[in-house]
């Protein structure tokens, strides 16, 4: 499958720890800005390692770990791992199944947790044979706040500063010995949407006396849907999702007020700020025609996950030198989902890429955020591999 290392060698040598420690993480799974057990959990774990660490955006931890040799310019590589669970209720049935009722690791954040434990053990054991600096981001709430915003404004890439930045994501539907990735964007920017029609209550039975706000929001709801489809391109990635629609008081009632809300997500700068342009042109202009009034408002989720060019090229040809140029592969076009890894990316050069958990012979195959998500674990000490060549390669600037 691959070509085996010395270093993978070593690695596979404290594979039994690998997986016991993501066997911890996996059975006290804790939600988004609770994850106090599982701060603990890596920091006790740092300590046996002897790598400092500090405590960021309440629940997360940044480990740093400087190289034996120090030459003037050395680098600085950071590698991210989110520590969150899901609020879902876990169905595997395996030795390692989530005690706490209705919380599981479902989208493979133990995983990743335990890959960067591994890759700073790893070079941990080998601190005197490379220079610069490694910094470990274990960052909370990526399933909800958007906990690499909170740990980018505390500072994380700061002091020293990170040069560059790696992030990987487990995929169930890649095997394990594969992985995936993207030269430029690679996920999209997510925004709130949410329009408030007003209008005039009046009695049933005399319409004419009132403006009807039902009546306004189905129009703008079926103008949107018109605009994604005749006003920009097939070939743009974006969607608009009208998600919830509340209004009304009493059945005999003309409604005055709607509260529409819902998501906008796209891939691209220029394009998200036309559309939000548009939404709110159309649904004004509509409120407007029926004398009404629309008033719309957008809460920015995260941005848009753009992949460094050279960086990910450069990922591409360690994961081909190691894993065959057969397993690896490129993602055809960027996903609609979101992913806040791109906000360490808005401050250093970097990468994210999908590390293949999959494997169809022990019927692994359940997708991520479901009640039977597992992984093949022999994915954890490949996982720690990539990212321990990756970083050694950043870290001599071999970009």
């Amino acid at each position: 499958m691959y070509r085996e290392q010395q270093s993978f060698l070593e690695i596979k040598k404290f594979e039994s720890w690998l997986i016991e420690t993501r066997r911890k993480i996996h059975i006290n799974p804790e939600l988004s800005e609770q994850e106090w057990a599982t701060q603990e959990l890596i920091e006790a774990l740092l300590d046996e390692m002897g790598i400092a660490h500090k405590r960021y955006a309440q629940t997360g931890v940044v480990a740093i770990l400087e190289g034996g040799i120090s030459p003037e310019g050395s680098c600085v590589v950071g590698i991210r791992a989110d520590i969150d669970a899901l609020p879902i209720n876990e169905l595997t049935a395996s030795v390692y199944q989530s005690k706490r009722q209705g919380i599981m690791h479902a989208c493979g954040h133990d995983a990743h947790t335990t890959i960067l434990l591994g890759t700073l053990k790893y070079l941990k054991a080998h601190q005197n044979s490379w220079s610069g600096t490694v910094k470990g981001f274990f960052q909370p709430a990526e399933e909800t706040i958007g906990g690499a915003k909170r740990m980018v404004e505390a500072g994380c890439m700061d002091t020293p500063k990170v040069d560059y930045v790696l992030g990987l994501h487990v995929m169930p539907y890649l095997e394990v010995g594969q992985i995936e990735t993207r030269e430029g964007k690679l996920n999209a920017a997510s925004d709130g949407l949410q329009i408030t029609v007003k209008g005039k209550a009046a009695h049933g039975a005399y319409p004419e006396k009132g403006v009807d706000a039902i009546n306004i929001s189905a129009q703008i709801q079926m103008a949107i849907s018109n605009l994604m489809s005749r006003q920009l391109s097939p070939l743009d990635q974006a969607v608009v999702s009208i998600n919830q629609i509340n209004g009304g008081v009493k059945d005999n009632i003309i409604c005055d007020e709607v509260i529409m809300s819902g998501m906008m997500r796209t891939t691209d700068e220029t394009l998200r700020k036309t559309l939000k342009d548009k939404i709110i042109r159309v649904s004004e202009a509509i409120a407007r025609s029926n004398d009404g009034d629309a008033v719309v408002t957008f809460s920015e989720g995260y941005q848009a996950l753009i992949n460094d060019v050279t960086v990910t090229k450069q990922i591409k040809k360690i994961a081909n030198q190691y894993l065959g140029e057969k397993n690896v592969f490129e993602k055809e076009a960027p996903s609609l989902g979101v992913e806040d890894f791109s906000f360490f990316l808005d401050r250093a050069q970097g990468a994210f890429y999908h590390l293949g958990c999959g494997n169809k012979s022990k019927n692994l195959i359940s997708a991520l955020h479901t009640d039977t998500f597992d992984i093949d674990e022999s994915c954890l000490a490949l996982g720690v591999f990539l990212q321990c060549e990756m970083s050694l390669s950043l870290l001599k600037q071999e970009v």
